[in-house]
């Protein structure tokens, strides 16, 4: 879900940049890039998912198999549970998201807008999306206010 959202977040920054950019086939750009982060996904989701089953791998033998008709307590013995665990989770539930958008962003700086790799231009115009639908919600809540 949150890869979802920042694939649409992605596509609307990619679609700006290359049609401020005057790039040509701005949507066959903007395919592009999604494939790429739809592509970077789903290879760092299965990366997790082979990782967490090889921390795992010590709660069960290989003949362990969970009755369907089994409603137990399914604590995590693995100790994904404590603190250190919740962040174990966190980084393997927000790594790939962040690491599709940062390739995104190269291929945005690279081949889209030609400008030299730095941090600034890297994710250069999220601020400007950021701004432009927080004054497009404050304008419409005026509008609202306005009319009642």
């Amino acid at each position: 879900m949150i890869g979802a959202m920042v694939m649409i977040f992605a596509a609307i920054w990619i679609y700006q940049s290359a049609i401020k950019a005057g790039t040509s086939n701005v949507i066959l750009w903007v395919g592009g890039c999604m494939a790429v982060f739809l592509a970077s996904q789903v290879l760092l989701i299965d990366a997790n998912v082979y990782f967490l089953e090889l921390f795992r791998g010590g709660e069960g033998d290989a003949n362990y198999e969970r009755d369907l008709t089994s409603v137990g307590d399914r604590k995590n013995e693995g100790g994904f549970q404590s603190g250190g665990g919740v962040l174990v989770s966190l980084f393997m539930e927000l790594m790939p998201p962040i690491v599709g958008l940062i390739i995104v962003g190269f291929i945005r700086l690279k081949f889209i807008v030609k400008e030299k790799i730095a941090l600034t231009t890297l994710f250069g115009g999220i601020s400007e999306i950021i701004t432009g639908a927080a004054k497009s919600i404050a304008d419409t809540l005026k509008q609202g206010i306005k009319k009642s």
